[in-house]
């Protein structure tokens, strides 16, 4: 069957962010989902399942895991649940400040994953692979967010 006007095709033709914006935004929620098992299981009391991995369980249980309080992981939610805010609203609008902060912010995530990952593996001297699996999506992010950025021109057109 030809494409249609509604078909993904003819979207993608007539909104070049498209492609990328959905990269962004399928990594955005898998961040999103992660943090939000972190979350759900520190808020009620319990610690992740590393499966056979060790680590989740010494990481989770440790003074780094909450920031005045409140775990890590909600941060995390927060974090990504912006992005995919973001990411959803430059490929509808086109914004360049709505892809600038979505690069912007997930740059200030990286930098935060730097430091949780030292403290992981100096400090705590165990990984958490939720968290790994968490930092990994936000340096993809990230990535992705940064050639977009560098290749902006190219994605505003019409859409």
């Amino acid at each position: 069957m030809p494409p249609t006007d509604r078909s993904v095709a003819a979207v993608h033709r007539g909104n070049p962010r498209l492609g990328p914006g959905l990269v962004l935004m399928a990594l955005d929620l898998v961040g999103l989902l992660i943090a939000a098992y972190l979350s759900a299981v520190e808020l009620r009391g319990d610690v992740p399942v590393c499966g056979p991995l060790a680590g989740c369980e010494t990481v989770a249980l440790s003074p780094y895991s909450r920031i005045g309080g409140v775990p890590v992981a909600v941060f995390g939610v927060v974090l990504s649940l912006t992005l995919l805010l973001l990411a959803a609203g430059w490929i509808r609008t086109g914004w360049l400040t709505l892809l600038g902060a979505h690069y912007g912010l997930s740059l200030v995530g990286v930098v935060f994953e730097l430091y949780f990952t030292y403290i992981e593996v100096v400090v705590i001297g165990a990984v958490c692979v939720w968290c790994a699996s968490y930092g990994l999506s936000l340096v993809a992010r990230f990535g992705v967010a940064l050639w977009v950025w560098v290749h902006r021109e190219a994605y505003a057109g019409a859409g």
